[in-house]
């Protein structure tokens, strides 16, 4: 039984942990443990923390007479691309006895944040508040829907989050909210050379007295160990082509959450069916069949670093629409470097059956970089390009 359907069998994380090693699914890592302790601590802290909370509802008419409870200091875990973060933290929220909890991508969170500030601006402009702060609600109201927050890929990028973290944390953690964050950088190297990063610097404080910082560093780059032993392009399609690309996504995304997110763009939002840690996963139909444009597809680039995309039909003249999204497509995974597994009705070079206008020949070289795009050379420039992020 997974971890993650919501029944999961195990108390602790390090019971799922060594379930996932017994059965295959990961292979152990000395220096994974101390992430793994810090988080069960931190469960057993939480699970303190809610059960004093149930007292104190039910004997209210004591309370000024306890001291006041040291607040419960978070985790934020940083390192390399590959180290298996992501998996830890999916362990720890499947698992943290809350009913009142969060896991979001960081950017998602910020985009739902200002979505949050903007409407509270509309309500003071129409005489429905008073207040013309909006931090202290729109922090009242997050941490009232979720005391654990839980944040994938912490990155500060953004000059307009840049400016309300530090604010936005303080209310937060004012409110009792506990951190726990998964990042490549070190909390000192967020927002480095960012605009006006002085105004930033003293989030950083703030979070390093809210959360305990761990760095999860080392050899072995475990995603990277999964992928040298799939087949990146798989055809014909069928029974046994799905069967290969759920065995590659198994392995990918071994002991993440998968869940469904949106990717803000400009005012609307593009729709990841699946995806998991840095992961996405796509049918043909859904990234060429729909109306998205380059921007789209730069977006989901950003956001990810691995695309999984099923179902490329042989296209002809009628649905030379679907083509030129496709040549769009690749040339923007090609560009970023982003690893592409596909199944496909065909070879690359018989993937198109147009024999007029500009995508016969456009698709000839997408057919040369859905090859080239196989290769261990394109594969290892593709790690490379993780490590940077």
């Amino acid at each position: 039984m997974s971890p993650h359907d919501g029944l999961s069998p195990f108390r602790t994380v390090r019971q799922a942990y060594d379930h996932l090693e017994e059965t295959g699914v990961i292979g152990r890592d000395p220096a994974q443990m101390e992430v793994v302790e810090a988080l069960d601590r931190l469960i057993a802290e939480l699970s303190v923390k809610r059960l004093a909370a149930k007292k104190s509802a039910l004997g209210w008419l004591f309370a000024r007479r306890r001291p006041a409870r040291e607040p419960v200091r978070g985790l934020y875990v940083h390192g390399e691309v590959g180290r298996g973060k992501t998996m830890l933290m999916d362990l720890f929220f499947e698992l943290v006895p809350v009913r009142r909890k969060r896991r979001a991508h960081f950017n998602d969170f910020m985009a739902d944040v200002h979505d949050r500030i903007q409407k509270h601006r509309e309500k003071l402009k129409r005489g429905e508040t008073r207040e013309s702060d909006p931090i202290p609600p729109v922090a009242k109201a997050l941490a009232e829907e979720a005391w654990v927050l839980c944040f994938d890929e912490f990155a500060v990028t953004d000059i307009a989050d840049a400016m309300v973290l530090s604010r936005l944390f303080s209310a937060l953690f004012d409110e009792g909210v506990v951190l726990v964050a998964t990042s490549n950088v070190a909390p000192r190297d967020l927002y480095r050379d960012g605009l006006n990063r002085g105004l930033f610097e003293p989030f950083i404080g703030i979070l390093e007295r809210h959360a305990r910082v761990l760095n999860l560093d080392g050899p072995t780059d475990h995603r990277r160990r999964r992928l040298e032993r799939m087949k990146v392009y798989v055809t014909p399609l069928g029974a046994e082509a799905d069967a290969e690309m759920d065995a590659a996504w198994t392995a990918a995304t071994a002991g993440r959450a998968v869940h469904r997110e949106t990717i803000p763009v400009k005012g609307r939002e593009v729709a990841v069916p699946r995806a998991a840690g840095s992961t996405a996963r796509f049918t043909f139909a859904e990234l060429c069949g729909a109306p998205l444009a380059a921007r789209d597809y730069l977006a989901i680039v950003s956001r990810f670093d691995t695309l999984f995309l099923d179902h490329i039909p042989v296209m002809g003249q009628d649905r030379r629409n679907e083509a030129k999204r496709f040549i769009l497509l690749v040339d923007t995974l090609y560009d970023s470097r982003v690893r592409l597994v596909a199944s496909a009705e065909g070879p690359p070079e018989a993937l198109y059956r147009g024999t007029t206008g500009a995508e016969v020949f456009e698709f000839a070289r997408t057919a040369s970089r859905l090859t080239e795009m196989q290769s261990r050379d394109w594969l290892d420039g593709a790690r490379q390009r993780d490590a940077a992020r």
